[in-house]
């Protein structure tokens, strides 16, 4: 069973940043970031695939989100720059093995914490 781990996570004023990082047991063809705010739902952030390196956003995050990473590795990344209140959530990281079961491997996320 893969297993994705997140860290990076933390309390940071408006507009700073802070740097996500997952791990993953497994290999896929592609990997995302997804959040979940108190009382939301789980929404996505952002994905890359790795053969080509296509990233795609969600539009609440373009132009201050980067993602990235290492496929060789497994890892994951998610640069966050001028953070905002509403960017408070617990962040996972999810990836997909093109095998029909989308994404796998939630884990247990790493809480970002936005004050202003």
């Amino acid at each position: 069973q893969v297993r994705l781990v997140e860290s990076g996570g933390g309390s940071v004023q408006a507009g700073g940043s802070l740097r996500l990082t997952c791990t993953s047991s497994g290999r896929a063809f592609t990997m995302a970031w997804f959040r979940q705010a108190p009382g939301k739902d789980r929404e996505f952030v952002a994905s890359i695939r790795w053969s080509g390196g296509d990233t795609f956003y969600a539009d609440s995050v373009k132009g201050r989100f980067t993602i990235s990473g290492d496929s060789a590795k497994s890892t994951l990344y998610l640069q966050m720059n001028s953070l905002k209140p509403e960017d408070t959530a617990n962040y996972l990281c999810v990836e997909d093995h093109y095998d029909g079961q989308g994404w796998t491997g939630w884990g247990q996320g790493t809480q970002v914490i936005v004050f202003s």
